[in-house]
């Protein structure tokens, strides 16, 4: 037998750029991150746009399109933008995908083409999946419209899409070109979508930051009244603590089983499928904490005040502790929601690890959870929470 072994690296690099007003034509951050290799050519750009900024925008294929006449010299937009559905709706349906990949190819996109996506976390996902997989992959630059989009969804290096009612079931790891954090974007989110993203910065502080929690504690009503100043802290310091973990823990592809930033994720993935996507992920996952941060209470990992205040946060950011989901059984009499251990664990490959709170702003990783102690943790948050 012979044997050669073969080993090299792979550098990755993009600018996650905060702006305003990115299709305002004296606005160079875009025409900047598609030419920042400085390659001697004309970028070409497909755009595909979540339907519903385009709805709460009604001028911005306008906007586009000017845009890309004015910086002809440098990139040009090879279609009309496209617009795709917003939400799960479009992660659900590969229908979608496969309209998105024609187009892709129909105007002949190749591996120096960029494939430019403006919205929600889940369109982000879908779209970038269907780069990743159009000649091995096509430049992504990102544009994300939510808060969650902004601070986790669309600034980091993965792709995917929902398959036989799981979460992510195929996806890819794809990192972006770049990505623009377009901050007025924000102004016309629903409540819902300016709320979701703040469970995500709970979400990262409670494990990796506690003066973060504690900033975040003390911002719970400027965020309730939509200060979008307070909220562009937020966002900016929760992208940054997101991009710190993806670069220096050493795992940017998962090849592991820890998962620290899917704290709360292994229920927050169970319940949008039981609720058929009506939870967004941004609530998902301010249940999923929540529950989580009383399971490490009653480990002795996590004090009663922090696990207090963290769900008294919560609500006042006008984000859900608790669904009516938590209380389903299946055959057995069993949870319905600790299904959601076995999806994660096979999600993750291996051996269970999940991520949770303890002391505040840290974190311990378990390869085992005790079924009771959640069933437990269930019923104390039913009867603990307080409308906000």
């Amino acid at each position: 037998m012979q044997e050669y072994q073969q080993k090299f690296q792979v550098p990755f690099n993009y600018p996650v750029i905060f702006s305003r007003g990115v299709f305002d034509t004296g606005n160079l951050a875009l025409v900047e991150a598609l030419n920042r290799l400085q390659e001697e050519r004309v970028h070409r750009v497909a755009a595909f746009v979540d339907d519903g900024v385009v709805a709460s925008h009604p001028d911005l294929f306008r906007r586009i399109e000017s845009y890309f006449r004015e910086h002809k010299n440098t990139v040009e937009l090879v279609c009309t933008p496209v617009s795709v559905p917003g939400g799960e709706a479009f992660k659900n349906d590969y229908r979608q995908l496969i309209h998105a990949v024609d187009v892709m190819l129909e105007y002949r996109m190749c591996r120096h083409s960029f494939v430019l996506v403006v919205g929600g976390g889940a369109v982000l996902d879908a779209i970038g999946f269907g780069a990743s997989i159009v000649h091995r992959g096509l430049r992504v630059v990102r544009i994300p419209t939510t808060v969650l989009a902004q601070c986790d969804a669309g600034i980091g290096v993965k792709n995917g899409m929902n398959l036989h009612g799981g979460k992510n079931t195929v996806g890819t790891f794809h990192p972006p070109f770049a990505v623009i954090n377009d901050s007025n974007f924000l102004a016309t989110l629903p409540d819902p979508h300016l709320f979701g993203g703040v469970a995500e910065a709970f979400k990262v502080a409670m494990i990796k930051d506690a003066e973060f929690f504690e900033d975040l504690c003390a911002w719970t009503t400027a965020v309730r009244s939509r200060d979008l100043g307070v909220i562009e802290k937020i966002i900016h310091r929760c992208a940054t603590l997101h991009l710190d973990h993806i670069r220096d823990n050493l795992d940017p592809f998962e090849c592991g089983n820890e998962r620290p930033l899917d704290f709360g994720h292994w229920s927050a993935h169970k319940l949008e499928s039981m609720t058929s996507y009506s939870l967004s992920h941004g609530e998902a996952v301010s249940i999923g904490i929540a529950l989580d941060a009383i399971y490490a209470v009653d480990q002795g990992w996590l004090s009663v005040r922090d696990a207090d205040r963290l769900i008294n946060a919560l609500q006042t950011c006008g984000l859900p502790v608790w669904h009516d989901a938590l209380d389903r059984t299946v055959d057995g009499g069993r949870l319905e929601i600790l299904g959601g251990l076995e999806d994660f664990q096979e999600h993750l490959g291996g051996e269970l690890c999940v991520t949770y709170p303890g002391p505040l702003g840290a974190r311990r990783e378990m390869n085992e959870v005790d079924e009771a102690g959640v069933v437990s943790a269930c019923r104390r948050l039913k009867e603990e929470r307080v409308h906000a």
